[in-house]
């Protein structure tokens, strides 16, 4: 049950008849007339509350007419003129009888000869435009558009990356520097920064790895650090392609960051997310060994010598793009309420790359590994599906490449795995002992996920997995 409330309106009524009957409306009920009272209370009450958002922002405790002005444009209203004035109104008072004062402004009197006699403002200066270094090699140089630096000695480009060259093109040869920002991790912080950086890439010590990835996941100090682990997984990712190693406990690291409940790491998601996807989709992760195809291939086994002539050292990659995939989507799954557009904007991403040609199959992999993860058995549906024809031909390629052939079995593995979660009502796809069955569907299924998949699927006897693809099909 709910109750009205009836306030009575600060704006008299009377000043309400005054105006309609100006305007020819003579006879106006009470009750009209005091909703329309309770009405420009309203309406002056939010143009009164946006002149004073203008007033503040203006460092001002004194509102002015120009506050007011702005306040109805920002309300799509009619901007009263005549007001604006840097002076201030002197308002005069006028008495039309007992109890009826009438309030004006004041009109300044102007002497037209000594207006015209005063000399004309200055011309205002033109608009003109100025480019100089903010920053170079990240110092910020001492020059007049810049605050200048205190002691010059200590202020010039150091380290390896200070670039004398590229300052001395730009005529900044003999500008002392001074630091953005200055350092305000304590001496303990620093040196433990120091430990943990140390520690995660140390090969021969997995007991410091274990103990760095523990501490980062529990300790909730790390929170003074969180940038600068952020920086060091992304500079390590960046430098270290082709170490695998180093790679993956980057990869850790990020998930042991993701795991502790102490971080807030909303802000930082979008940092967090290149470094993971460069191991997700990167084009050649760890060192690129010589492959020699053999005389006689044999696609079963992928561990170890698996007759193609293909080390399993060089097919150690797919172990770091699933554990790349698998964060990706514990950061879909923690962060898509703060961050709308992430899930949304990884999986444009991952589709693009998978769908790219030119990009090599471990690509093709990482990308559709982490699109599955994200989306789902529904982004098998409306995802995957649609894009297997398109996709079959760079598959026939690469079966046909005998130096190929063991990553693309890889990438059909993966994506048999995904249409298997199709069939959810009895688990895991059952087998038919004979194919006989999907023989006459075979050209069906070519139709809709491309000849090599079509083929796997015939051959494994994925009957329930046909016939949810058909299904499928028929629902479109």
């Amino acid at each position: 049950m709910s109750t009205t409330q009836v306030t009575e309106s600060r704006w008299n009524p009377d000043n309400v008849k005054d105006v309609a009957e100006s305007v020819g409306l003579a006879s106006l009920p009470e009750h009209v007339l005091g909703e329309l009272a309770q009405d420009v209370d309203y309406r002056l009450a939010v143009v009164l509350e946006e002149a004073t958002k203008f007033m503040r922002h203006g460092k001002r405790t004194t509102m002015s007419t120009a506050d007011v002005s702005n306040a109805l444009r920002v309300l799509n209203v009619e901007p009263l003129f005549g007001y604006e004035s840097t002076r201030p109104l002197r308002f005069g008072e006028a008495s039309l009888g007992p109890g009826q004062p009438l309030y004006y402004v004041e009109d300044e009197e102007v002497d037209f000869e000594k207006l015209i006699n005063a000399p004309l403002p200055k011309v205002p200066r033109e608009m003109t435009f100025t480019a100089h270094w903010l920053a170079v090699e990240g110092v910020q140089p001492s020059i007049p558009q810049n605050p200048t630096a205190i002691n010059h000695a200590d202020l010039l480009p150091k380290g390896p990356n200070a670039n004398p060259h590229l300052a001395a093109a730009n005529g900044l040869d003999n500008v002392n520097v001074k630091p953005l920002v200055k350092h305000v991790l304590s001496k303990e912080s620093q040196e433990l920064f120091a430990k943990l950086s140390s520690a995660l890439i140390d090969e021969t010590n997995s007991e410091w790895q274990n103990a760095a990835l523990a501490a980062i996941q529990t300790d909730p100090g790390i929170h003074q650090l969180t940038t600068y682990l952020l920086t060091f997984i992304a500079e390590k990712v960046t430098h270290s392609m082709k170490n695998l190693f180093v790679l993956r406990q980057m990869m850790l690291t990020t998930h042991a960051l993701l795991s502790n409940q102490a971080i807030y790491l909303d802000p930082y998601v979008a940092y967090m997310v290149p470094p993971v996807l460069t191991c997700c989709t990167g084009k050649h992760l760890g060192p690129q060994t010589p492959t020699v195809p053999p005389s006689n291939a044999s696609s079963e086994t992928l561990n170890g010598n698996n007759g193609n002539g293909t080390s399993s050292n060089s097919l150690k990659h797919f172990e770091l793009r699933d554990l790349a995939a698998s964060i990706l989507s514990h950061m879909c799954v923690k962060y898509s309420a703060t961050n709308q557009s992430l899930k949304t904007r990884l999986a444009r991403t991952c589709l693009k790359n998978f769908l790219d040609p030119n990009k090599p199959l471990g690509t093709h992999y990482g990308a559709l590994k982490a699109l599955l993860e994200i989306t789902g058995v529904e982004g098998t549906r409306s995802v995957l599906l649609p894009s297997l024809p398109l996709y079959d031909t760079i598959l026939k390629e690469a079966m046909t490449d005998e130096i190929r052939r063991p990553e693309a079995e890889r990438v059909v593995g993966i994506i048999l795995s995904a249409l298997d979660s199709l069939d959810t009502r009895h688990g895991a796809a059952p087998r038919v002992n004979g194919i006989a069955n999907l023989d006459g569907l075979k050209d069906r299924l070519v139709e809709r996920v491309g000849e090599v998949v079509a083929e796997k699927i015939v051959a494994s006897g994925r009957s329930s997995v046909a016939q949810k693809i058909l299904e499928s099909e028929l629902s479109l």
